[in-house]
């Protein structure tokens, strides 16, 4: 089976999705939204078609479409739907799949259940996206114990934003975890721009290490 990698963060607003985007497209991976909240605007799944140079066949059918941006368990509500844990399993692709999750990682899903549940029945390991701004210490070092609670495996933190050595460091060393490396923020994004900013600021070649 090729590699799978859940992508979180510690809020939402993060940058995910443009990290879900680039991952994607320098593995030429497959990507896949559980539950999406809002159909509105542009879904997630359609900023990663449009970010990562991936082709249609690649972006993976969300289990769950809900109308109302909001928290999806208030979402799934609204549409008249519950949503079922056993519907969110992962599909099983030819190539490395990036899964992304919606907001942090206790957003709920229903009265009883987070995300963070579903990512540690499916030990698939987290790499947990983190602002680099003020606020981000307490907000990761948080959501890595609300990984470990639940003997989630981490993969690592990605840090989005400009650089600050100091909360980058003391989020290591007090987190426990490794630094993937930092997505630096872009006055234009697009597919060309965000995958040369990934390759300049992430060890690609681990990433492929793991999906060989």
């Amino acid at each position: 089976m090729s590699a799978r990698f859940v992508v979180s963060g510690t809020d939402t607003g993060i940058g995910k999705t443009i990290f879900s985007a680039a991952l994607t497209g320098v593995l030429d991976g497959y990507y896949w939204k559980p539950v999406q909240s809002g159909l509105d605007a542009e879904t997630d799944s359609e900023t990663v078609a449009r970010l990562s140079g991936a082709r249609r066949e690649r972006l993976l059918p969300e289990a769950y479409r809900l109308s109302t941006p909001a928290s999806p368990h208030l979402s799934a509500r609204l549409d008249g739907v519950a949503i079922d844990p056993g519907r969110l399993v992962p599909p099983d692709v030819d190539r490395p799949l990036i899964i992304e999750g919606a907001g942090g990682l206790l957003v709920p899903l229903s009265d009883n259940l987070v995300f963070a549940d579903v990512f540690a029945r499916w030990q698939i390991p987290v790499i947990l996206c983190a602002r680099t701004s003020l606020g981000t210490i307490n907000h990761t070092l948080l959501s890595l114990e609300a990984l470990r609670h639940r003997a989630a495996p981490i993969l690592g933190i990605a840090f989005i934003g400009d650089e600050n050595r100091e909360s980058q460091r003391i989020i290591v060393e007090m987190g426990g975890v490794r630094s993937l490396g930092r997505l630096p923020l872009l006055s234009k994004i697009t597919a060309e721009t965000l995958g040369r900013a990934f390759r300049d600021n992430f060890d690609v070649a681990s990433f492929m290490e793991l999906s060989a």
